[in-house]
């Protein structure tokens, strides 16, 4: 009889030791602090606090003097320290509802959103002055995302999971060889190993796996630097932002002079309207827009808060459908080229104008009815492309 009880004793020793030492792996493995040391005028560390996950939140007394030149938001000199090392990174990050609550939008310094397939909408997040420890789940690319990100110098870092690549029109795969991406600044999960993208089906649990796929912008931006010779510059010393240029940037309006537009509100399709309309909710006393998807706050994993943006631009662009024969449905397009209707929301009000591309090279801009640039408010961007004709409520 004891000898049972000691047999048992030791089965459940042996398990809960293989239970901790399995978490304590993936901890290790997936806890990638990207933030450098932080460090005060005075020289003396900063001190830290917790995310809902438990992840720390660097704080620091240094000042924010310095502009990313993605979105105008001011970071600290530490923080440009980094960035000035690196080039723009795109990762798809997907909607579907199996995906919810996504990973590492908040620290975006971009987003782009737009139908993929089927009236789901997909991001394309960019990133170059912060960072974000968990990005996804991370899914295929589409050719206009590709088209935008194209505008974002020369050579972006494209994070993907494969993409469309049935001949024709919509063949964004085909275009990323066609234009000298693959296998160089074009960081295909397929073709890049891991850790660099990982599988993690803790955070999302029952769900299929083409939900569960996550990066990290530290593993990637060092990947690229390691293995394709791609820092802020090429391997030729050519400079990513010699061909590319900011938007205009203005800081936050004296709150007696912000508007009282405080809610905005669209759909993508009329299929699975309800799942994807999207709510922005204006807080004059912060100036920022927070989100609310398919009817409830739009949660970002990782903090435990509400997706929040400083500029809300709602961009209508042609749709059409490829016709290319894919078997899985259609494969859809948006024209991200030329010129089209735009509303930007900044400041509680509403500025009806125009968005211009002229060329995939060439970076989105924004005028009013008067042609003048719309200076971006401080603070992350979101790009929402919308069917020409559909309505906007506000």
């Amino acid at each position: 009889m004891i000898d049972k009880k000691m047999a048992l004793i030791s089965l459940v020793f042996v398990f809960l030791l293989s239970v901790f030492a399995s978490y304590s792996y993936f901890l290790n493995y997936s806890s990638i602090h990207t933030l450098s040391p932080i460090v005060s005028n005075n020289g003396k560390s900063g001190t830290a606090e917790k995310n809902p996950d438990g992840t720390e939140i660097a704080v620091t007394n240094e000042p924010r003097t310095e502009e990313c030149p993605l979105n105008g938001k001011m970071q600290t000199k530490a923080e440009k320290a980094n960035w000035e090392k690196r080039r723009p990174l795109g990762i798809m990050v997907e909607n579907h509802l199996d995906a919810r609550p996504q990973s590492g939008l908040s620290s975006a310094d971009i987003i782009y959103e737009a139908v993929a397939e089927g009236g789901i909408t997909r991001f394309l997040t960019i990133f170059y002055c912060q960072d974000a420890k968990y990005v996804g789940p991370v899914r295929s690319a589409r050719i206009y995302f590709l088209q935008l990100l194209q505008g974002y110098g020369a050579n972006p870092l494209y994070a993907h999971v494969g993409g469309a690549n049935t001949d024709g029109p919509a063949d964004a795969l085909g275009q990323i060889e066609q234009i000298g991406w693959a296998l160089y600044n074009d960081l295909n999960q397929f073709s890049v190993p891991f850790p660099n993208f990982w599988r993690d089906y803790e955070r999302l649990p029952n769900r299929a796996t083409e939900h569960t796929v996550y990066a990290a912008t530290s593993k990637l931006w060092d990947y690229a630097a390691s293995k394709r010779a791609l820092t802020n510059v090429d391997k030729k010393g050519k400079a990513w932002s010699a061909s590319f240029t900011s938007w205009k940037f203005s800081d936050d309006a004296k709150q007696a002079d912000r508007g009282t537009v405080a809610n905005i509100s669209f759909g993508f399709w009329k299929s699975f309207a309800s799942d994807y309309a999207i709510v922005w909710k204006y807080d004059k006393a912060t100036n920022s827009y927070k989100r609310e998807n398919g009817g409830a706050a739009h949660i970002d994993k990782d903090t435990g808060k509400q997706l929040e943006a400083k500029n809300i631009v709602v961009v209508f662009a042609k749709e059409s459908l490829a016709n290319d024969g894919y078997e899985g449905g259609q494969h859809i397009l948006y024209k991200v080229t030329g010129s089209g209707d735009a509303i930007v929301f900044q400041n509680g009000k509403a500025i009806q104008g125009t968005w211009t591309k002229k060329n995939v090279d060439a970076g989105m801009k924004f005028t009013d009815e008067n042609g003048k640039e719309i200076a971006v408010v401080r603070g992350q961007v979101f790009v929402e492309i919308l069917p020409i004709g559909n309505k906007v409520t506000y």
